[in-house]
């Protein structure tokens, strides 16, 4: 009989080998060590709080956890699959540096509740260093923004050269999706930040605990309110998956647009070289590995979102095996997600920006042929009419192959005798640009505005 295992009370044979090594988590789990400590001193305080454990045997018992804390950060600490998980391979050494107090510990929890609280610790830390790198990136962003508020570039829509715009606007484009990014990890940590602890295996405790002295000891804002559900609850993890993937989503739209302006074809930008990697066969390239890999871990979080929601789409109430398997895909999604925004934020700053061959694009595709229309449109003629009268301009600017305003003032006046000589100040870049001065417009004055209201709220 395997005595090492707290359990082993009601059953006469040892367990399976195989199944032993199967069904442990210890490979894995032992990452939440740390909150696993920290929620067992809160709760040995607790204890001797309500009278169950003397003062003499919460300090030992807390010395003992600190020492067994030590031996982890130093690598001295022996892991075992016998033992199943980071629970019980710590309440395990316990007991043998400190003897029979380190067996008091457990009393008035379980399992159950001891590693839903550890989660919510671990990924409440995890979520803090996450909005830490988010607003990194955010800062660079705005960084560029400002530098780049009067570099003109093309707008696209269809990836087509629709209308010409800043680069400074472009890059508030992405900060306004992690903006929302950070609100949403904001917002979950509040549903995180609940404490199961005292559910106990499922229907609580007779010991007379006090469930918001420990919560106060680990910070949390609320008890969980239902033992039931304090120790089934994964929503936590899967709303946290869920922002982790929308996250990503936005970090592989940047790359879509990043890889492509860094090409040949585009020449928009520049990434440093420490972000790049070369060919093994051509030795001109220089490919964009970073993007190009951020763009594929996506995949790779929304994976593990599916994964969570599966897992937890038929189980009864209350706690099940099943939920062992929740740890992996939210370990992973942590440290992918954790992982491409640092390095996004170590990128970005780094980037050089090609003003002369966005500009050069944006004279081509005839962008302002919207401030042609909007131009008739101040003289008095309908928008259907203008957009009429614009399109055949074009028309007759494919064909003779020139821009609009390389048109004569006597060609203008060929499409609508309105036309005057004051339409050329509209046809530049910089006058589409500043006509656009409004809230949220590309007018670099505007673009600058945004920059200080972004600087203030970071």
């Amino acid at each position: 009989m395997d005595i090492d295992k707290p359990w082993s009370g009601r059953f006469t044979a040892p367990t399976d080998a195989f199944v032993e090594d199967f069904t442990a988590s210890v490979r894995f789990d032992h990452r939440l060590s740390e909150y696993d400590i920290m929620g067992s001193i809160a709760h040995a305080q607790m204890l001797a709080h309500v009278g169950v454990l003397t003062s003499a045997e919460c300090s030992h018992i807390i010395e003992g956890l600190n020492d067994i804390q030590a031996e982890i950060l130093c690598g001295d600490f022996k892991w075992s699959v016998a033992l199943e998980d980071v629970h019980m391979n710590i309440e395990s050494r316990l007991t043998q540096k400190i003897g029979v107090v380190g067996k008091k510990l457990h009393t008035g929890r379980s399992r159950n509740d001891q590693v839903a609280t550890d989660i919510r610790l671990y990924l409440r830390h995890e979520i803090d260093l996450i909005s830490t790198e988010l607003t990194r990136l955010l800062t660079a962003l705005v960084d560029v923004a400002e530098r780049e508020a009067d570099t003109i570039m093309p707008g696209f829509t269809h990836l087509q050269s629709a209308q010409p715009i800043t680069f400074g606007h472009h890059t508030l484009a992405w900060c306004e999706m992690l903006l929302r990014d950070r609100a949403r990890l904001e917002d979950c940590r509040k549903r995180v930040n609940t404490m199961p602890l005292g559910a106990a295996a499922l229907a609580g405790t007779s010991y007379p605990i006090d469930r918001p002295f420990t919560a106060q000891r680990l910070g949390f804002d609320r008890c969980a309110e239902n033992s039931l559900d304090a120790v089934s609850d994964r929503d936590f993890a899967i709303e946290f998956s869920a922002t982790a993937a929308i996250i990503m989503m936005h970090l592989s739209l940047f790359s879509e647009e990043l890889f492509l302006w860094s090409s040949a074809q585009f020449n928009f930008i520049m990434l440093s070289d420490a972000f790049c990697t070369g060919s093994s066969i051509m030795p001109q390239k220089k490919n964009p590995d970073v993007p190009e890999l951020v763009r594929g871990k996506t995949g790779r979080v929304y994976g593990h979102l599916l994964s969570l929601l599966t897992l937890m789409k038929a189980q009864p109430l209350a706690y099940n095996k099943d939920n062992q398997e929740d740890k992996e895909p939210l370990f992973d999604t942590v440290d992918t997600l954790k992982g491409s925004l640092r390095v996004f934020a170590d990128m970005i700053p780094n980037m050089q920006v090609q003003r002369d061959s966005m500009r050069a694009a944006a004279q081509r595709g005839f962008t302002t042929a919207t401030d042609l229309a909007d131009y008739l449109v101040g003289k008095g003629i309908a928008f259907r009419d203008a957009h009429e009268i614009v399109g055949k301009a074009v028309r007759y600017c494919l064909d003779k192959e020139c821009d609009l305003d390389a048109l004569s003032l006597e060609v203008f006046k060929s499409f609508t005798p309105l036309i005057d000589n004051d339409v050329y100040e509209r046809l530049t870049l910089e006058g589409s640009i500043k006509a656009r001065d409004h809230l949220g417009g590309t007018a670099p004055n505007q673009v600058r505005a945004a920059v200080q209201r972004l600087r203030h709220s970071l």
